[in-house]
């Protein structure tokens, strides 16, 4: 690898700007935000469009440090929890309000970028879900499923069509789903935190919290260096547990995806892409991958307990890699990194609050940008507005996770899954 094996294509990318200050000595607020990822930058900056803006937010590394900076970059409705399941979990109207709450997600993110003039590489060019398998029935299904009950339309590609996109013999049929797009994560967190400090939002990196402690009728949020008296907390730390309120820490396990970026294709990746959509595939182990701007392709996949070396991610996903584009065979690879996501037993979001004025948002892995957005809008409005919209997800709690046998669980859970991708695609030959 030609670059530091700690830096990320984000980071190596990233916007420059001033960083923030640690927190030194006390002060008051009205809220305090722990955690600087899509979570807390969401919940701060709603906070400070409804006209909170005595709030304070503090970050144990820099912003967008966990999986905010570090995922796939890709924006579009829905939950890790499928939509068939959710369905059968809630109903029609209630499904369809939850899946809708990410639709809007997807919209505001779209209106930020414009309204703050976000630099981000945002694509608004959708996203393609590529059948891995012969089967065109998983596709019809959830086209189907959608347009009846979410009222969501998703375009059919035919193989021809899809292979005038994406030139794999890889994949058969694909659905577009037009309203998606993609962009820089890293640089969209970074513009968040821009807008909510230009907004009166006090942020503070390098600032880990090391006690959470309630006295009297407010919190006292301790650090290293300083500590914040507020009457209200929002806990938004995703995979990287802050260990200040056990069970809000157990209800997650962090999980590791693995993402790469090979070097500057320039006409090479025209010879794979044709289009400026990203792409995943419909195995339930799936490649997920998209262009950049200066023709890199960026690729991801994979789920696993292990939180693996850059080497390590590179030799995974090189494999992965070319068994959809063989004609990238020697292709270099400019960066690898890994990152944890927050995972909740039920594959839901974990949005709620506590009569003291605890709150938290967390459990957003799978589908992170819109439903991070939903979520620091439910949060902001709750707490500027007494709005009671956030129970919506009251359903879905604070279930343990029981590490360390979640973990066991949820690896052999995934290796099952990759076993039945594979027999599938043995079977069709």
């Amino acid at each position: 690898m030609t670059q530091s094996p700690a830096i990320s294509y984000y980071r190596a990318t990233a916007t420059p700007y001033a960083p923030y200050a640690p927190i030194e000595g006390s002060t008051e607020a009205r809220v305090a935000v722990i955690g600087g990822g899509f979570a807390g930058l969401n919940t701060a900056l709603g906070l400070a469009e409804r006209g909170l803006r005595d709030v304070v937010l503090l970050e144990r590394e820099q912003i967008g440090h966990g999986a905010s900076g570090r995922n796939g970059g890709f924006v579009f409705a829905g939950y890790s929890l499928g939509e068939q399941a959710l369905l059968g979990q809630l109903g029609e109207a209630r499904a369809g309000a939850l899946f809708q709450r990410t639709i809007e997600g997807v919209h505001r993110i779209r209106r930020r970028i414009a309204d703050y003039a976000i630099a981000c590489d945002a694509v608004d060019e959708g996203v393609i879900w590529a059948n891995w398998f012969r089967d065109p029935g998983v596709l019809r299904a959830r086209q189907q499923l959608l347009a009846a009950h979410y009222g969501v339309e998703w375009e059919w590609l035919p193989e021809a069509r899809l292979r005038e996109r994406i030139h794999s013999t890889r994949y058969h049929e694909g659905l577009f789903e037009r309203d998606a797009l993609h962009l820089h994560p890293l640089n969209y967190a970074i513009g968040l935190a821009g807008a909510a400090a230009g907004q009166g939002v006090r942020i503070h990196e390098h600032s880990g919290v090391r006690h959470l402690q309630r006295v009297g009728d407010r919190w006292r949020v301790q650090t290293a260096s300083g500590e914040v008296l507020a009457e209200q907390v929002v806990l938004a730390c995703g995979g990287y547990l802050a260990g200040l309120e056990r069970s809000i820490d157990r209800a997650i396990l962090p999980i590791a995806t693995y993402v790469m970026v090979t070097e500057p294709l320039g006409d090479r990746l025209a010879e794979c892409l044709t289009t400026r959509a990203a792409v995943y595939d419909t195995r339930f182990a799936f490649d997920y991958y998209r262009p950049l701007p200066d023709t890199r392709l960026l690729w991801g996949g994979r789920i696993s307990v292990l939180d693996r070396s850059p080497r390590a991610v590179q030799r995974l996903l090189r494999r992965d890699l070319l068994r959809v584009f063989p004609q990238l065979d020697g292709v270099r690879i400019d960066y690898a990194w890994s990152g944890l996501m927050s995972y909740a037993r039920h594959q839901m979001p974990q949005i709620g609050g506590r009569e003291d004025g605890l709150w938290w948002a967390q459990a957003f892995g799978g589908h992170g940008l819109s439903s991070t957005c939903a979520a620091g809008e439910l949060l902001a409005a709750a707490i500027a507005e007494g709005d009671p919209a956030w129970r919506e997800f009251a359903g879905y709690g604070l279930a343990p996770t029981h590490r360390p046998l979640g973990f066991l669980a949820a690896q052999a859970s995934y290796w099952r899954a990759q076993l039945q991708d594979w027999f599938k695609t043995r079977l069709e030959g």
